[in-house]
């Protein structure tokens, strides 16, 4: 039996050095962003867990190192567009 569809989760994934914003697309259209702390962070909407864990399947065999993987919540959205 399959419940109400979910909308698709939120969130941020930071990882250490920078990762060139081009390669969105091949992070299923997160937004990458560099910080001037080197580490990148992609954040934006996955489909489903599957589609997180295909996406850290990829960080993992790119080598990257991942500093943090965050859900975010819509308080989450309204306190970064506020800051």
């Amino acid at each position: 039996m399959t419940g109400p569809a979910q909308p698709p989760a939120r969130y941020r994934i930071r990882l250490r050095g920078h990762v060139d914003p081009d390669w969105s697309t091949w992070f299923d259209g997160l937004t990458v962003t560099q910080a001037d702390d080197g580490t990148s962070e992609l954040t934006g909407p996955l489909a489903d867990q599957a589609a997180l864990f295909g996406l850290l399947a990829r960080l993992r065999d790119l080598g990257a190192t991942l500093l943090l993987v965050e859900h975010l919540t819509a308080a989450d959205d309204i306190i970064r567009r506020v800051s």
